[in-house]
């Protein structure tokens, strides 16, 4: 069933083109054809070619072409193996060869007058059937263009949903990875402190912090889903939050404010919240550090935030965390680098235009 859906046109101007033929040939006709066996043999051939049209379309357009030119010419009566060329005409411009297909187009159109006059007197197609003919095969053309660049548009369009799928499932990857990671990373170094601690009094501290932070992670978590369906977004107004959580594990966290705080883009505040909160908890996972100050400036042309850590230092591990800042901030037209301070600890500064592409 899937060869006949296939190659369903193809057989359909097969019988259309050998029926026309048969019935030419063998209907009532007082005189035997002439050269039956020659038009026998391009009307098979012309229809056995059509089958190659997917992966030959210009070849078999010429084929069936120079088939016709040796059927009309030299066979009697005329049948229907001008439609094995014209079908062959079609799918080479649905094709996209539009050009070659005009020049095969054109090129048969010369053939055929060339032809005829040469013939004189004895011409088998008068002024009225030619300029037909050259209607038809331009309309063949016109069409095929048309198919064809309706089916691009389709695929374009097509490429570009599965395009934003793709961003909208990396967009969604992003804010469970920062909302989960964040405060499950506090809850392991806390679970951590609480497991290995030998101060009863420690331990229950830290299992008090555990019971906050998943409380925290599950609000977080409850926010995402909302804002996925369209609600409020994180803002930077709650970096406080995030210090007071990290200040819960021990870190002691700094904020300052560099400019006048102004209303900014929701995908900007966004961005500049999920930088800081990754670079929150890689500092509490990674950094081994006592202070965090976290930045945030403010000008008519952007937003920055830089967070500086008094830790280990060094390069950063390769993970989702920074290359997942990174992505947030070029997406908006931003930039952000994050690497060892000179003189120790680590920096992270993310910068992002209130208008991409400024």
């Amino acid at each position: 069933m899937a060869i006949l859906r296939r190659y369903s046109a193809d057989i359909a101007i097969t019988v259309a083109v050998l029926a026309g033929f048969a019935v030419a040939f063998f209907g009532d006709n007082a005189e035997t054809p002439r050269n039956a066996a020659l038009g026998w043999v391009c009307a098979v051939l012309a229809c056995a070619a059509l089958f190659l049209r997917r992966r030959y379309p210009l070849p078999v357009a010429i084929f069936t072409a120079v088939c016709c030119a040796i059927y009309y010419p030299n066979t009697d009566p005329d049948g229907f193996v001008l439609l094995a060329f014209a079908f062959a005409l079609y799918n080479n411009a649905s094709t996209g060869r539009i050009r070659s297909a005009a020049v095969v187009a054109a090129a048969s159109m010369g053939g055929v007058a060339i032809g005829e006059s040469r013939a004189g007197a004895s011409r088998q197609v008068d002024d009225f059937a030619f300029l037909l003919m050259a209607g038809w095969f331009i309309a063949l053309v016109a069409v095929g263009a048309v198919t064809y660049y309706r089916r691009e548009a389709e695929r374009t369009k097509e490429a570009e949903a599965r395009r934003r799928a793709a961003d909208e499932r990396l967009r969604i990857a992003r804010e469970l990875h920062d909302v989960l990671g964040h405060n499950l990373a506090l809850i392991n170094v806390q679970a951590g402190a609480a497991l290995h601690g030998k101060d009863p009094a420690k331990s229950e501290e830290a299992l008090a912090t555990i019971k906050q932070t998943s409380k925290e992670a599950l609000r977080e978590l409850r926010a995402t889903l909302g804002m996925l369906r369209q609600a409020d977004t994180p803002s930077l107004a709650r970096v406080a939050e995030l210090a007071e959580a990290a200040g819960a594990h021990g870190l002691t966290v700094r904020t300052e404010i560099d400019g006048t705080a102004t209303e900014l883009p929701p995908d900007v505040e966004h961005a500049a919240f999920r930088v800081v909160q990754e670079a929150l908890t890689n500092v509490a996972r990674h950094a081994a550090a006592n202070t965090v100050v976290v930045r945030i400036g403010y000008t008519p042309h952007d937003v920055s935030v830089q967070i500086d850590d008094d830790g280990r230092g060094g390069a950063a591990k390769p993970g989702n965390g920074i290359r997942g800042m990174t992505e947030r901030a070029e997406a908006l037209g931003g930039e952000l680098t994050a690497a060892a301070r000179e003189d120790g600890g680590f920096r992270v500064r993310a910068r992002l235009p209130l208008r991409v592409g400024k």
